[in-house]
């Protein structure tokens, strides 16, 4: 089964996934990369600093081993000794171990990069189970992390006794000489032998570092099923997306349907389209589309317009325009000013005809650049138009 779900996971790690096991703590870690900047970290305080630390830890001790008869009187002689002792090695200490341990943060960020999370904290009581953790156990990483470990160790181990057996005879001749002496040829032999295992350890780091992140690559690949289930939890229930979208499409619906009564005309070709426009020269620039439907939405529009006493006039190629090209709630197009500015000139004769305050207008004939009617262009997209035929006529 393990083999199996081996074989399905064969597609690349998507970012979504890399960044969710980012949050969980878990990144392309080398072990080896923190030890050799350690040891290097560690090889440069010696080579630099080290006659210098040498020197202060030498008169710390001088210190500690003076005494007189003075000091010796005091009966809390000892502790206060004691006390500033400590504090004189924590002088000495406390820097290489701040600089070391920036060192290891350093090098843990170039392996796998800065990340900051607290879920690798939290308990988990599933890592209790004895049965799993036992498979964990011998698990084919782990597996082949201790044997690298053991590995490492084994190299180490070998090139120690290489350099102990070499330079046994120089470590027995040091017990002859004064003890400056024999400790800055210490030193020396150590850095040595020291240079022998920070090269082993390169090595390691040079193979660890990009071996680590190709696992870790390899552990985040993905199915093709877990695949689809992220690209379907990024899209959203398309079901659910479907009901929202209608549920908006209705909502607008009513508000457009409740705007018809205020409207100063509508607009139709006389069955397929209506267009109902409102006017306001004190607080509009021009005439403003409030509602507009094609088919039976404009025969809604044209029952509650002639309901709510809103003139209906019928001019298909002016409403075919209106409706491709002007947009609901905004002004009409510049092109159409001319058009749509005849067709209200005669809404507003006709009122004042209705009201005995003139004679009655003829039925304008406003003009519309053919490019603006959607019927003169193939592929418009808009329902047929069984009237066009009609308007040519």
């Amino acid at each position: 089964m393990a083999d199996q779900d081996a074989q399905d996971r064969n597609l690349p790690a998507s970012p979504k996934k890399i960044e969710k096991s980012r949050a969980e703590g878990q990144l392309p870690r080398s072990r080896d990369l923190p030890h050799f900047a350690m040891m290097l970290a560690a090889g440069m305080l010696l080579s630099f600093g080290g006659g210098r630390i040498a020197d202060t830890l030498q008169q710390m001790l001088a210190q500690a081993l003076h005494f007189d008869a003075r000091m010796l009187a005091q009966a809390d002689f000892m502790g206060t000794r004691l006390l500033e002792l400590t504090l004189y090695f924590l002088l000495v200490v406390l820097p290489i171990s701040v600089f070391l341990c920036l060192v290891a943060v350093a090098s843990n960020i170039a392996s796998g990069g800065w990340n900051w999370t607290m879920k690798p904290l939290a308990p988990k009581f599933s890592h209790l189970n004895p049965i799993s953790g036992f498979g964990r156990l011998f698990s084919g990483q782990n597996l082949g992390q201790a044997m690298k470990a053991v590995l490492l160790a084994l190299v180490l181990g070998v090139i120690g006794a290489m350099v102990m057996k070499d330079r046994l005879a120089s470590y027995v001749g040091i017990m002859s000489v004064p003890l400056p002496a024999a400790l800055a040829y210490a030193g020396q032999q150590l850095m040595g032998g020291a240079v022998f295992l920070g090269i082993a350890l390169a090595l390691f780091a040079v193979i660890d570092v990009p071996l680590q992140r190709q696992l870790y690559m390899r552990r985040m690949r993905m199915s093709h099923e877990e695949v689809k289930q992220e690209m379907k939890e990024a899209e959203g229930n398309q079901e659910i997306k479907a009901r929202l979208r209608a549920k908006m499409r209705e909502a607008s619906r009513r508000r457009m349907m409740a705007a018809v009564p205020t409207a100063d005309l509508v607009v139709m070709n006389p069955t397929h389209y209506a267009v109902a426009l409102k006017y306001d020269d004190a607080s509009m620039a021009a005439p403003r589309v409030i509602a507009k439907g094609a088919d039976l939405l404009a025969m809604k529009i044209r029952d509650l317009a002639t309901e709510s006493k809103v003139p209906v006039l019928q001019s298909p190629v002016l409403a075919r325009a209106l409706y491709a090209h002007a947009e609901l709630d905004k002004e009409i197009p510049v092109s159409l000013f001319s058009a749509v500015a005849q067709v209200l000139a005669y809404v507003y004769q006709l009122k004042a005809a209705m009201a005995g305050h003139g004679p009655k207008p003829d039925l304008p004939n406003p003009p519309v650049p053919p490019e603006l009617d959607p019927h003169n262009k193939p592929g418009s997209g808009l329902p047929a138009d069984p009237d066009l035929e009609g308007d040519k006529e």
